[in-house]
């Protein structure tokens, strides 16, 4: 029997090559081999290249930690013949030798270093996504709601959306200066992004300002706390508004909210008379529960809680006999609706923006023309345009004209007076505390609110009814 010999296979493996010690020079960084090779520069201890067959070279620093005893080492960079030479990574090699030689933990400050560098290379429109979901996270209130972080988020977002991204937003939010957000500000002011607004460009540079002390926080660490492009910019030209309406005005729209051929619902309508009764701003008027009404014998009053005040704080706000009507007609107008002015949605409320719409009117663009779809009440009853805000300005005027208390009317409009009824001041810390004792300032509130429905239930008789059957403007 033959037998048959083991077959047999060699491995051959080519050894690796040794890391040699020499004094390292631009040939040692371009040599071409077949494996990757660390030369070891014998003139700085711890210097070295690596190279690799696809022809990088690397230089690095390795020392040893005297409070671990272990080896670290430190990235240098990569070599380029005029960029970045071998005696540029050799005299960096020098640096980091000093430092550990006075106990520095280079290794560890590297990291930190390298993770700054790349934090604070984000865009801004990195940043400005970041910012906006760290504004929309929830989280518990002082009224134990759980509501965004920063409730007035959607605004801040719609301004760094609309004017600082297409402008700014890939710029590395580190290089932005003051003068390209001054520019920005002027052209917003101008009307070269849209409508000419000191208001946008106000609302826009309190936007990028936030976002940048966020950033600099050190939670958040995405730019240095000294990079700042929105200090000192200079103030906006901007005048306070002083539209009111004048009693013939009150007359017109009030009897003109009556007529049946509006292109506008009742609830609206009521809407509006109630908050020119009320003093209320939209947002606390508009969202109005059946829940928040309250009944104490023929007093009567409404709880706007904290999260749709603008100051966050709960409005105790009497209602007047003529606000008490108007509330009536729409609690039987809703039927079993749970908020006083129905939206279009079984569960919501009318829109924050209803009344201001119905006001000016809505249009849409077709074919790049403007197409209106709804006049506004101001054209239709040919009234000068006014804003939901004007008619909270024109019931503190007209209260002014009756010489009632500046501190009262102050209260009415949820305004921190600075002096009481009799015009004398009041201490920071009354100010701060005003609307906690809730009955006398009810009271308080409904010694304006009370005289103010009586005024207005005057201006409004002396319409002729002759006037009411005027067709509407066209």
């Amino acid at each position: 029997m033959t037998s048959i010999a083991p077959i047999t296979t060699e491995l051959k493996t080519k050894a690796k090559p040794k890391d040699q010690s020499v004094y390292i020079r631009a040939k040692h960084c371009e040599a071409k081999v077949e494996q990757r090779v660390k030369f070891y520069d014998t003139e700085c201890t711890g210097f070295y290249v690596s190279v690799t067959p696809n022809g990088a070279a690397t230089f690095n620093f390795r020392y040893t930690d005297r409070n671990t005893k272990k080896q670290r080492t430190v990235w240098l960079g990569v070599y380029e013949a005029t960029e970045f030479p071998v005696e540029a990574a050799r005299t960096e090699a020098y640096l980091l030798k000093a430092r550990v030689g006075r106990g520095e933990n280079v290794a560890q400050a590297a990291r930190l270093e390298k993770r700054t560098v790349a934090k604070q290379s984000k865009t801004i429109d990195d940043l400005i996504e970041l910012r906006i979901k760290w504004m929309a996270h929830k989280e518990r209130k002082a009224d134990g709601e759980m509501r965004a972080r920063i409730e007035s988020h959607a605004n801040v977002a719609s301004h760094l959306r609309r004017f600082v991204s297409p402008r700014l937003g890939r710029k590395i939010a580190t290089e932005v200066t003051r003068q390209e957000v001054a520019q920005l500000s002027k052209d917003i002011v101008e009307g070269k992004l849209g409508k000419p607004s000191v208001s946008n460009a106000r609302h826009m540079r309190r936007a990028l300002s936030g976002l940048y002390s966020w950033a600099a926080d050190p939670e958040q660490d995405f730019v240095p706390v000294t990079c700042q492009p929105c200090i000192k910019l200079g103030k906006l030209k901007e005048y306070p508004a002083e539209r009111f309406l004048s009693e013939p005005e009150i007359r017109t729209l009030w009897h003109g909210l009556d007529r049946p051929d509006l292109p506008w619902n009742r609830q609206t309508v009521l809407a509006i008379r109630f908050s020119l009764v009320t003093m209320l701003r939209s947002a606390e008027s508009l969202g109005i529960a059946r829940t928040e009404l309250n009944s104490d014998g023929d007093k009567r009053s409404v709880d706007i809680p904290a999260r749709r005040v603008k100051k966050r704080r709960v409005i105790n706000q009497p209602l007047s006999d003529l606000a008490a009507e108007i509330v009536d007609e729409a609690l039987k107008l809703g039927g079993k609706h749970p908020f006083l002015f129905p939206g279009r949605f079984d569960d919501a409320p009318l829109a924050r923006s209803a009344m201001a719409n119905a006001l000016r009117g809505t249009w849409q663009i077709k074919n790049g023309e403007k197409v209106v779809k709804s006049q506004g009440l101001c054209e239709l009853l040919g009234i000068e345009p006014f804003t939901p805000h004007d008619l909270r300005r024109t019931a503190a005027t007209l209260c002014g004209e009756l010489e009632l208390p500046d501190g009262k009317i102050s209260l009415c409009l949820d305004h921190q007076p600075s002096k009481d009824e009799n015009g004398k001041p009041l201490p920071a810390v009354t100010r701060k505390h005003y609307n906690l004792a809730t009955r006398i300032v009810l009271k308080k509130k409904r010694d304006v609110l009370d005289p103010w429905a009586a005024e207005l239930r005057r201006i409004i008789s002396e319409q002729k009814a002759a006037d009411a059957l005027m067709p509407l403007a066209a």
